[in-house]
C-alpha cells in the first residue's frame, strides 16, 4: 500500500553512511550440483527453444547455433526430434520423417551442447500425424461430431485413445532415448483436442471409436458426450474419464523413460508424472492486454504444485497466424523479469534458430536477462512466499468471462502492492495444510469445486483464514454458498447496467467519502443475504434513463452487492457481482476500491507486509530466500528478502513502450531480522536502510527496467 515517508536529516546522514560499509555483490561463481540431485531441481534454468519449421532442418548449423546459444548465456536448449516428423534418421515406419532433415544433425547438436555445459531438451508432438499416415491408418485420427477431421495442410490430429498415441508413440521415444544422449523430452499440445487452435475453429468432443470404447468402458455403459456441459451429468463423467486416461499414459510415459535413464526430465504443460511444468506466456490478440502474462502463470503453477520445478516460455510470436513478427522487446522483457521473480527460470521460445531471424528485435533483452540471471544465479529460484492472501484461479489456462474476473481482481492487488499467491481451483484439495496459513483467500468467480476441495474451503474458514468470493462463486454448491456466506441465490445472472451501488457505511467503505452512487455494468447478482451477519453496498434500482430533465428514481431495491458472515475464527464476505471484469475490462479505480475495503475490513494488517510510494505500475514482488547454491540442497531456514521490482510504466494498455524511470521509491518493510546488508542487483551498489522495530526502511534512488533489492541476514 501507498504510505509515503518523512526521512529526517539525522536518519539520512545513518542510512548514507551504513550504505557505505556495506560489500557489493559479486558474480556467481560455477559451481557443481551434487551428482544424485536431478538436474532440473537446481530450478536454475535458462532455455532457448528453437521451434523448427521442416526447411530449417536443411541450413541449421550446430557451431552457429551453439555459438547463438552462448552468447545468451543459455544452459538448457529444447530442440525437435519427433511425433509429428523426425528429425533424425528414424528406422520407424509410422514416423514421418522430415524431408530436409540431414542426419547427423541431432547428434551433433547434442554433442556439442554437452561439451560446452548446455542441456538438451529435445521436443515430441503427437497430437498430428502426416497425410501419408493418416491414409494408413484412419482409424489413428480425430472425428468430430459432424464427422469432420481437424486437418493443418498435411496434418491430421489423432485420438487419444487410439493405437497411435497409446502404443506406437511410446515407441518413437524410446527410439530417440537409444539412440541419442538427451537430457529431457518435452511433450507439445498433449491431451485431448477440441480445437484447431492454429486457425481458432472449435470442433467438438472427438467421437473415434476407440474413444467411445474407452469411455463406455470408464463409466459402464454412458455414451460419449457431444457437448461440453459442465452441468451434464455425463459431461462431469466425462471429464473424469479424460483426466484419469491423460494420467494413465504419462504413468507409462514415465516408467518408460525412467526405466532408460532417471536423470532424462520429462516436461509438459501438465503435472503428473512430470518433472518440469511448462507454462507459456502468449500474446494476447484481444483486448485489454495482460502485462502479468508471466507473474500469473509462474506463480499459479509453483503454488499449486510446489514440489515442481516451472518453466514459462515467453513465445516469441504475436498469433498462430503471424509467427514471423514477434512481440515487442518491453513486453519480452517483463515476462522474462516476472519469471525469475516468481521463482521460475527463463525460457523463451523461438521460431527457428537465431540465424537468419525474421525478427531480431527482442535479442538483446535476452541476452541482457539471461547474462543477469547467470551472474547472480544464487539469488533465484529458491523462494518462500511471505504472501498472507491466496487468490483462487479458474485454471491453468483461464478463459472467457471466469478469466476476466479473475484477472480484474489480481489487477486490483497488483496496483496496490498486497503480496499474493495464486493457487488453481482444482489443486485445492491437494493443499489443505498449505492454503489453511492464508490468512485470506480469495475466489474469483470459482465453481465447480471438488467436494475435497469444499472441505478445505470449510477447515480453513473454522481455522482462521477469512474467505472473499466474488460473481458466480459456488453458485453449483447452494448449501456451501449457504454454510459459508449465509448467501443464497434469488438471481445468478442479473444485468447490472443502470444500476448503482451505494457505499453508505462510511466506516467500512473509506475509500468513498466524496461518493454515494458506484454505476454498475455487467453481472449484479441477487442474493438473499438474510443468513449473513451485516450486509452493505445497498443495490440501488435502474430509475429513468434518458435526457437530464426526466433522470432519477435509483431508489433501494432492498438487495445489497456484499454480505458478511462471521465464523467463530474468521469471516466470509460475498460479492455476487462482476467486482473484477468490470475493473479489467473498464479500469475504474472505485471498483477496486471496493475490494480494497473489504480487505481492510477483514484484514487491517494486509498492507503492513510491503509499505510504498511506488506508482501502480510498478510491480512489487517481495520474496523470502535461500541461496540457491550445492551447499543449500537441504537447508530449511532462508538467508534473507529479496525486493523484486518490475517497471511496467512503458504499458499504455495496448502497447509497450520503453519504461520511463522512476526516482526516489520508498519502502518500508515488514522483517524479523535486522539486515546485515542491502544491495541492488542490478546497480550492484548498497542500498542504504534502517531497521526498527521489525521493518526495514529503504530507499531505491532510480529504477529502470527492473531491480532486485537484496536484504541478507
Amino acid at each position: 500500500m501507498k504510505k509515503p515517508f518523512l526521512f529526517s536529516l539525522l536518519s539520512f546522514l545513518f542510512l548514507f553512511t551504513a550504505g557505505i560499509a556495506q560489500k557489493t555483490a559479486q558474480p556467481a561463481p560455477s559451481v557443481k550440483w551434487p551428482d544424485n540431485l536431478p538436474w532440473w531441481k537446481a530450478n536454475n534454468l535458462r532455455v532457448i527453444q528453437t521451434n523448427l519449421p521442416a526447411y530449417e532442418a536443411a541450413t541449421l548449423h550446430p557451431d552457429s547455433l551453439l555459438k547463438d546459444l552462448l552468447a545468451c548465456s543459455a544452459n538448457t536448449l529444447l530442440i525437435n526430434a519427433g511425433g509429428i516428423m523426425a528429425f533424425y534418421p528414424t528406422q520407424l515406419d509410422f514416423q514421418y520423417t522430415n524431408p530436409y532433415m540431414k542426419p547427423n544433425t541431432l547428434a551433433e547438436v547434442i554433442k556439442k551442447c554437452h561439451e560446452n555445459g548446455i542441456r538438451v531438451v529435445v521436443r515430441f508432438d503427437f497430437s498430428r500425424v502426416h497425410e501419408s499416415i493418416f491414409k494408413a491408418h484412419p482409424d489413428w485420427c480425430y472425428i468430430s461430431p459432424k464427422g469432420e477431421r481437424i486437418i493443418n495442410t498435411d496434418m491430421y490430429v489423432v485420438s487419444i485413445n487410439a493405437p497411435y498415441v497409446q502404443d506406437r508413440a511410446f515407441k518413437i521415444i524410446a527410439e530417440v532415448i537409444d539412440q541419442f544422449p538427451i537430457d529431457g523430452i518435452f511433450l507439445n499440445m498433449p491431451g485431448y483436442q477440441v480445437n484447431n487452435p492454429y486457425e481458432g475453429k472449435y470442433h467438438g468432443i472427438d467421437q473415434n471409436e476407440a474413444d467411445k470404447k474407452a469411455f463406455a468402458a470408464f463409466s459402464s455403459g454412458m455414451t460419449l458426450p457431444i457437448v461440453e456441459n459442465k452441468a451434464d451429468p455425463v459431461f462431469q463423467k466425462y471429464l473424469a474419464f479424460k483426466k484419469a486416461t491423460v494420467e494413465d499414459w504419462s504413468k507409462r510415459l514415465h516408467e518408460l523413460v525412467k526405466s532408460k535413464n532417471n536423470q532424462i526430465a520429462i516436461c509438459t504443460y501438465m503435472d503428473k508424472y512430470v518433472d518440469i511444468i511448462r507454462h507459456e506466456s502468449q500474446s494476447n490478440t484481444s483486448l485489454p492486454y495482460w502485462p502479468y502474462t508471466a507473474s500469473d502463470n509462474v506463480s499459479n503453477a509453483v503454488h499449486s504444485f510446489p514440489d515442481h520445478i516451472v518453466s514459462n516460455a515467453s513465445i516469441q510470436q504475436i498469433s498462430f497466424q503471424s509467427r514471423y513478427n514477434a512481440v515487442e522487446p518491453e513486453e519480452v522483457g517483463i515476462r522474462l523479469y516476472e519469471n525469475i521473480a516468481n521463482g521460475s527460470g527463463l525460457d523463451i521460445s523461438l521460431m527457428g534458430d537465431m540465424r537468419g531471424y525474421e525478427d531480431e528485435r527482442n535479442f538483446d533483452i535476452v541476452k541482457t536477462i539471461y547474462a543477469h540471471h547467470k551472474k547472480h544465479e544464487p539469488y533465484f529460484g529458491n523462494y518462500k512466499s511471505v504472501a498472507k492472501i491466496a487468490v483462487v484461479a479458474p485454471g491453468a489456462w483461464p478463459s472467457g468471462e471466469p478469466m476476466q474476473e479473475y484477472r480484474g481482481i489480481v489487477l486490483m492487488l497488483k496496483e496496490a502492492h498486497l503480496p499474493f499467491d495464486i493457487i488453481e481451483d482444482a489443486q485445492l484439495g491437494n493443499l489443505a495444510e498449505k492454503v489453511k496459513k492464508y490468512k485470506l483467500l480469495i475466489l474469483p468467480e470459482i465453481t465447480y469445486l471438488s467436494a475435497e476441495a469444499i472441505r478445505v474451503l470449510k477447515e480453513a474458514s473454522q481455522q482462521g483464514t477469512h474467505l472473499i468470493a466474488t460473481n458466480r462463486t459456488l453458485f453449483d454448491s447452494p448449501e456451501t454458498l449457504q454454510d459459508l456466506f449465509g448467501a443464497k441465490i434469488i438471481q445468478k445472472d442479473h444485468d447490472g447496467a443502470g444500476f448503482y451501488l451505494n457505499p453508505e457505511n462510511k466506516t467500512v467503505f473509506k475509500r468513498f467519502q466524496k461518493q454515494s452512487m458506484l454505476f454498475w455494468k455487467f453481472n449484479l447478482g441477487l442474493y438473499d443475504l438474510k443468513a449473513a451477519d451485516a450486509v452493505f453496498l445497498p443495490i440501488l434500482a435502474k430509475g429513468r434513463p434518458g435526457p437530464p430533465e426526466i433522470i432519477g428514481g435509483h431508489d433501494p431495491t432492498g438487495h445489497y452487492a456484499m454480505g458478511v458472515k462471521k465464523h467463530a475464527k474468521s469471516q466470509a464476505v460475498i460479492l455476487p457481482i462482476n467486482l473484477g471484469r468490470l475493473y479489467y475490462m473498464h479500469g475504474y479505480e472505485q471498483h477496486k476500491n471496493i475490494l480494497l475495503d473489504a480487505i481492510d475490513y477483514l484484514l487491517p494488517e494486509a498492507n503492513q507486509l510491503v509499505q510504498t510510494n511506488a506508482p501502480e505500475r510498478i510491480e512489487v514482488i517481495l520474496q523470502e530466500y535461500t541461496k540457491n547454491i550445492p551447499a543449500n540442497v537441504t537447508k530449511k531456514t532462508t538467508d534473507g528478502l529479496i525486493l523484486h521490482l518490475v517497471n511496467l510504466t512503458g504499458f499504455s494498455g495496448n502497447t509497450y513502450f520503453k519504461p520511463l524511470p522512476v526516482y526516489e521509491l520508498t519502502f518500508r518493510i515488514k522483517s524479523d531480522f535486522k539486515p546485515s546488508k542491502v544491495f541492488s542487483m542490478v546497480t550492484e551498489k548498497p542500498v542504504p536502510f534502517t531497521w526498527k522495530d521489525g521493518f526495514v526502511e529503504l530507499k531505491v534512488a532510480k529504477l529502470g527496467d527492473f531491480d532486485g533489492v537484496v536484504l541478507d541476514r
